[in-house]
Protein backbone atom coordinates (compact mmCIF):
# COMPACT_ATOMS: atom_id res chain seq x y z
CA UNK A 1 0.00 0.00 0.00
CA UNK A 2 0.98 3.44 -0.65
CA UNK A 3 1.96 6.14 1.74
CA UNK A 4 0.16 9.25 1.12
CA UNK A 5 3.29 12.01 0.25
CA UNK A 6 3.52 14.35 3.32
CA UNK A 7 2.67 17.95 1.88
CA UNK A 8 1.57 21.45 2.83
CA UNK A 9 -0.23 22.14 -0.39
CA UNK A 10 -3.99 20.86 -0.83
CA UNK A 11 -4.70 18.43 -4.04
CA UNK A 12 -7.19 21.18 -5.25
CA UNK A 13 -6.61 23.89 -7.70
CA UNK A 14 -8.11 27.25 -6.22
CA UNK A 15 -8.46 29.80 -9.39
CA UNK A 16 -7.72 30.06 -12.76
CA UNK A 17 -5.86 33.06 -13.71
CA UNK A 18 -7.35 34.49 -17.07
CA UNK A 19 -4.80 37.68 -18.78
CA UNK A 20 -7.26 40.18 -19.84
CA UNK A 21 -6.58 44.17 -21.00
CA UNK A 22 -9.66 45.62 -19.79
CA UNK A 23 -11.29 44.23 -16.16
CA UNK A 24 -14.70 46.32 -16.87
CA UNK A 25 -15.05 44.69 -20.20
CA UNK A 26 -14.08 41.11 -19.46
CA UNK A 27 -16.35 41.28 -16.22
CA UNK A 28 -19.82 42.11 -18.71
CA UNK A 29 -18.37 39.85 -21.30
CA UNK A 30 -18.25 36.74 -19.07
CA UNK A 31 -20.52 37.20 -16.94
CA UNK A 32 -22.79 37.60 -20.46
CA UNK A 33 -21.30 33.85 -21.68
CA UNK A 34 -21.39 32.10 -18.29
CA UNK A 35 -24.75 33.63 -16.82
CA UNK A 36 -22.28 35.21 -13.88
CA UNK A 37 -23.84 37.30 -10.84
CA UNK A 38 -21.74 38.89 -8.74
CA UNK A 39 -17.82 38.78 -7.53
CA UNK A 40 -15.88 40.82 -6.36
CA UNK A 41 -12.56 43.33 -7.63
CA UNK A 42 -9.74 43.16 -5.78
CA UNK A 43 -6.88 45.30 -5.48
CA UNK A 44 -8.16 47.02 -8.71
CA UNK A 45 -6.99 44.35 -10.94
CA UNK A 46 -8.15 41.22 -10.10
CA UNK A 47 -12.01 40.21 -10.84
CA UNK A 48 -12.97 36.79 -8.62
CA UNK A 49 -15.76 35.33 -10.85
CA UNK A 50 -18.76 33.58 -8.67
CA UNK A 51 -17.87 29.49 -10.17
CA UNK A 52 -19.75 26.05 -9.41
CA UNK A 53 -17.41 23.53 -8.70
CA UNK A 54 -13.87 23.54 -6.85
CA UNK A 55 -11.99 25.96 -8.84
CA UNK A 56 -12.36 30.08 -9.13
CA UNK A 57 -12.56 31.98 -12.26
CA UNK A 58 -10.03 34.93 -11.93
CA UNK A 59 -9.64 37.70 -14.05
CA UNK A 60 -6.75 39.54 -14.06
CA UNK A 61 -5.04 42.98 -15.38
CA UNK A 62 -1.84 41.31 -14.64
CA UNK A 63 -0.04 44.54 -14.47
CA UNK A 64 3.09 42.88 -12.67
CA UNK A 65 2.89 40.76 -16.12
CA UNK A 66 3.11 43.13 -18.52
CA UNK A 67 6.44 43.83 -20.95
CA UNK A 68 7.75 47.43 -21.30
CA UNK A 69 5.59 48.15 -23.69
CA UNK A 70 2.12 47.49 -21.56
CA UNK A 71 1.18 43.92 -23.08
CA UNK A 72 0.34 40.99 -21.62
CA UNK A 73 0.51 37.18 -23.15
CA UNK A 74 -2.87 35.62 -23.63
CA UNK A 75 -3.87 32.03 -23.72
CA UNK A 76 -2.96 30.57 -27.68
CA UNK A 77 -3.99 27.05 -26.82
CA UNK A 78 -7.12 26.04 -24.84
CA UNK A 79 -5.59 25.79 -21.93
CA UNK A 80 -9.48 26.43 -20.19
CA UNK A 81 -12.24 24.70 -20.51
CA UNK A 82 -15.67 25.28 -19.54
CA UNK A 83 -18.90 22.66 -19.62
CA UNK A 84 -21.85 22.76 -20.91
CA UNK A 85 -25.15 20.23 -20.97
CA UNK A 86 -26.35 21.65 -24.82
CA UNK A 87 -23.12 21.79 -26.75
CA UNK A 88 -25.39 22.52 -29.78
CA UNK A 89 -27.19 25.27 -27.79
CA UNK A 90 -23.84 26.83 -26.47
CA UNK A 91 -22.34 27.15 -29.77
CA UNK A 92 -25.28 29.08 -31.22
CA UNK A 93 -24.98 31.14 -28.18
CA UNK A 94 -21.85 32.14 -28.71
CA UNK A 95 -22.10 32.77 -32.50
CA UNK A 96 -25.58 34.91 -31.74
CA UNK A 97 -23.38 37.01 -29.51
CA UNK A 98 -20.93 37.33 -32.10
CA UNK A 99 -17.75 35.20 -30.20
CA UNK A 100 -14.68 34.58 -32.19
CA UNK A 101 -15.29 30.56 -33.09
CA UNK A 102 -12.37 28.60 -33.60
CA UNK A 103 -13.52 25.15 -34.73
CA UNK A 104 -16.92 24.15 -35.41
CA UNK A 105 -18.80 21.13 -33.15
CA UNK A 106 -16.00 18.47 -33.12
CA UNK A 107 -16.81 15.08 -32.73
CA UNK A 108 -20.52 16.22 -31.12
CA UNK A 109 -18.42 17.35 -27.79
CA UNK A 110 -16.67 20.48 -27.95
CA UNK A 111 -15.48 23.27 -29.47
CA UNK A 112 -12.76 26.32 -28.98
CA UNK A 113 -13.27 30.01 -28.72
CA UNK A 114 -11.88 33.11 -28.28
CA UNK A 115 -13.05 35.28 -25.32
CA UNK A 116 -12.76 39.67 -25.71
CA UNK A 117 -8.62 39.46 -25.19
CA UNK A 118 -7.53 36.67 -27.70
CA UNK A 119 -7.73 34.11 -24.84
CA UNK A 120 -8.34 30.42 -26.53
CA UNK A 121 -11.28 28.61 -24.62
CA UNK A 122 -12.85 25.19 -24.66
CA UNK A 123 -16.23 24.43 -24.29
CA UNK A 124 -17.33 20.55 -23.96
CA UNK A 125 -19.70 18.40 -22.97
CA UNK A 126 -20.18 17.51 -19.37
CA UNK A 127 -19.68 14.26 -18.99
CA UNK A 128 -19.80 14.30 -14.55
Amino acid sequence: MNTPIKTPLKNRIGGVFIPVRDLEKAKKWYSKMLGLEGGEIYFGHLYNAPMDGTAGLILDTMPKWRDENGNISTYQVPSIQFVTDDIQASYQFLKENNVELLSEIEDDFYFVFKDLDGNVLMLCKDVS
